[in-house]
């Protein structure tokens, strides 16, 4: 997962957010990067990103949440177990500190996924490797 943080919904924070993500590992053959069809999604920059890497660019239907239920899911979560139980972070660094905490290592590497056998993303993803091999 690669993720960022704006005061607003801009390519750029789109444009962040994949290269936090495909900085971490190899580009696998056949990605796809699925999103709604928001425009910072749809921008020109995020098209022309994606096809330069070979990754392909999915949208979802319009008006159609189900279309994207992993990402809907991971923002349910987020809310659910960490935005609504604790107070309003006092700061914007805070809050950017606090969710890299949830993603990077609660999220990633202790929450189980009901999903995914009840593994975690991180022991997910070194399975699905050591399979490969």
């Amino acid at each position: 997962v690669g993720w960022s943080m704006n005061q607003r919904m801009t390519k750029d924070l789109v444009l962040n957010a994949l290269k936090s993500a495909l900085g971490r590992r190899k580009i696998p053959s056949g990605m796809i990067f699925h999103s709604d069809r928001g425009s910072q999604y749809a921008a020109r920059a995020v098209g022309e990103f994606l096809k330069q890497r070979n990754i392909q660019q999915s949208m979802s239907k319009k008006g159609d949440c189900y279309d994207n239920a992993m990402a809907e899911s991971f923002f349910s979560s987020l809310k659910r177990e960490f935005i609504y139980p604790f107070p309003v972070f006092k700061t914007r660094n805070e809050a950017k500190q606090s969710i890299f905490y949830y993603i990077e290592i609660f999220y990633n590497k202790i929450r189980k996924h009901s999903a995914i056998g009840y593994l975690t993303p991180v022991q997910f993803e070194q399975l699905k490797f050591i399979n490969a091999a």
